[in-house]
Order: structure tokens, then sequence, then C-alpha cells
């Protein structure tokens, strides 16, 4: 029995001992201690991740969420104290847009998946809406299709909060379900990528040049010796002064060092940085690969935020309106990337075919509005609608129009 524990004491130490000394060769101490990064990589310190991230809370929590009621003629903008509320001021020490954009961070990273707000009724009336940190935050299973919200020791009905989320957790469908564990890896070889980088514009293992000295000379037996000929015969007191070097005992060679490029480091990190890109679903460029491509951009705006704008409106309208004719929209024009020529021809045509006025039109390219062009105006001569059967051309014989018939 003493030699079977004595085995198994033997194997952690050695497997713990053997990275070092596999490294240990190569390099000192020190300079294994600057490449090697162990432990938990937190995804909200990764440049790149966090880059992604912010991009997609920024953007989303720049569209303005507008308050909607349904009607027989379509869906009509509601203005009034609730609508301010959940735009302007969901509680007093933030603002929509960073509350929004606490709500997406914490659904990419700390809430791995889930984010919880608690709405402050006050009298029936909505008060605030409080966003509740993760760490405080436990959803708890109630049964298998049910579940229950503890917040710091509390326990809430899933009515009772809303509850954003990502993904879905395949155990449980009412969970959100983040992207911690696809990007551990990828975030774990950008961390090995710059501490590879610091350590390699760091170390002092990187000579120009080798001076290569007589063996015979016993000063080469310790440091102190080595350091002696070196100040001697190798070091200057001013730049550019030449050296002064015995021939029959010294020779000088100059060396090109490993360099980063020699260990193709900037292709392995855009390769990670592009499958970054991929799982956070936003476009290589915003990770600095690649050149901006405005179809590229278009296009992730109606793949990737609107789909999470649309989950945060979902929410919003189910667990705070109570009436069926109302919703929470986003308004998402201003962040297509549109020129304003294209934004121009689309108004000029709209305009001539009476379907926006012309304030409208100057509101859609930002000029404010005018007085006398609140009327929708139609054809070449730009009338009012009203008066369409007025026009000369559809008038014969100076009275009927032309649906009439004269002998």
């Amino acid at each position: 029995m003493g030699k079977k524990k004595n085995k198994t004491r033997a194997e952690p130490t050695t497997k713990t001992v053997r990275p070092t000394t596999t490294v240990g060769w190569l390099c000192e101490t020190d300079a294994y201690d600057i490449l090697s990064c162990p432990g938990y990589t937190n995804l909200a310190y990764n440049p790149e991740i966090i880059s992604g991230v912010d991009t997609i809370a920024r953007l989303i929590g720049s569209m303005t969420i507008h308050l909607m009621r349904n009607t027989d003629s379509g869906d009509v903008r509601v203005v009034d104290g609730l609508s301010r509320k959940i735009d302007i001021e969901p509680n007093k020490n933030m603002t929509r847009s960073m509350l929004i954009q606490w709500i997406v961070r914490t659904l990419f990273l700390e809430g791995d998946g889930n984010a919880i707000v608690y709405p402050y009724f006050r009298r029936g009336y909505l008060e605030e809406l409080r966003p509740v940190p993760p760490s405080m935050t436990t959803l708890v299973p109630d049964g298998i299709w049910d579940y229950q919200v503890e917040i710091n020791g509390a326990m809430y009905s899933p009515d009772d909060v809303l509850h954003f989320r990502i993904g879905q957790n395949s155990l449980y469908p009412w969970k959100g379900e983040g992207y911690r564990i696809p990007l551990k890896d990828v975030a774990d070889n950008l961390k090995q990528a710059a501490a590879t980088e610091k350590g390699f514009m760091s170390s002092q293992w990187k000579p120009s040049l080798i001076v290569k000295v007589d063996s015979i000379n016993d000063n080469l037996s310790s440091v102190d010796g080595r350091r002696e000929i070196l100040q001697n015969y190798v070091k200057t007191s001013s730049a550019g002064e030449p050296w002064i070097i015995p021939m029959e005992q010294m020779d000088v060679e100059q060396v090109k060092p490993l360099s980063l490029s020699d260990l193709a480091l900037s292709d392995m990190v855009q390769l990670d940085k592009k499958t970054v890109a991929s799982i956070l679903g936003v476009p290589a460029f915003v990770l600095g690969v690649g050149d901006f491509r405005r179809e590229e951009w278009n296009n992730f705006i109606s793949s990737r935020i609107m789909p999470l704008a649309q989950m945060i409106e979902q929410e919003l309208t189910k667990k705070i309106l109570l009436d069926p004719a109302l919703f929470f929209r986003f308004n998402p024009r201003s962040l297509y990337s549109y020129e304003l020529k294209d934004l121009a021809e689309i108004a000029d045509n709209q305009y001539v075919r009476g379907i926006m006025t012309g304030n409208e039109v100057r509101n859609w390219i930002g000029l404010p509005p005018m007085g006398e062009l609140d009327e929708l105006v139609i054809l070449e001569y730009y009338i009012p609608v009203g008066m369409i059967g007025d026009q000369k051309k559809l008038i014969q014989n100076g009275g009927e129009n032309s649906g009439t018939s004269s002998d």
C-alpha cells in the first residue's frame, strides 16, 4: 500500500512540473512568464470581443423606441408619458441608450445569454426600469416548463420581471444561452498571441550582434569577465563611435533575430478575429480585418441588429403594455448606410407620386419644415391631390372631363 500511495502522489507532481521542464530548456523562467498566459480568459477583457459587442450595443442603443398603436388605417405613433419613459428616461440614473447598451452587453458577456430588468410600478404607473446585476440573479427551474427568477434572495415570477435572452438552452427553452463556450478557445488564442507579441517586443533575447572571443581567454568563464570584455572592446561612449578590437582574439558577426513575421502571428490573429466576427455576427471590418462595404453593413443591420432589437421590443410589449393595440418598435432607418443622393432620390419619387408631403421629404433628408408643404401633390404639375380632376388636359370643350363623350 505504501508504494501505491507514493506512486499516486508522484503523478500530479510530474504532470505539474512537465510544462516548466519542457519549456525550461528553451528560455529562462522570466521569458517563460512573459510568453505563457495561463488562467481564465474573461471575455469582457478581450479587445476583439468587447469591440464587436460594443458595436452591437451602441447601434441598438442609438435607435429610438416608438410607442405604436394599431388602427384600421395602419400603425400610428403614440406620444405620451409612457413613450417618454421608455425612450428618454427609463430610470433616474440612466437614459434609454445606456439601459439598452447595458442589456445587450449583459446578454453577450456577464449574463451568458440572459439579462434581467425589474419594472417598478407605483400606483399603477411605470416608475422605473431597474437593471439587475447578473451576479445577483439566478434562474431557478420550476418543474419542466416553468421557472422562477431569484434576485438577491427574493423570488419573482417571470411575469414580474423583464427577461431578455439570446440563444436558447437545449434543456430549458425559456433560458438564454450566450457565446461564452464557443468564444473561449478563440479568446485564449488571442490572449496568447498578445502575450507572445509582448514577449518578443520586450524580451532581452534579441541580439543583433554576436562577438566571438578566443576561448583561451579566462574572462569567458564568469559573468563579470564577459561584461569586462564588452566594456573594454565593444561599449563606446558615444553613438556611432567605432570599435577597436584585437583581430586575433575577436570576430564580430551580424545576425537577424526571429521576428513576429517568421511566426506568421499576424495571419493567425486575423483568422481568430474573423472567427470572433462570425460568432458575434458582426462584419469583419468592425474588428479591423478587411475594408468597409456598404452592402455588408446594411445586411448586418437587417440580419443581426434588428432581430436583437425585435427581441427587446417583444419583451417590453409583452410585460409592460396592457392594451393589445399598443406595441413598441425600434426605428432603424438611421442605422443603414445611405448616401444623401440616394435619400433625396427616394424622397423625390415619393413626393411626385403623392405618397409623401414636402415637409416629410425635408425631414427625410434632415431639413426643417416649411409652410405650405403639408399637402400631397401628384403628377408633373405638383397640384394638390384634391384637384387632380381639374387639370386642363382632362377637360374637353372647356367643360366636361374626359369621362364624358360629346357628339
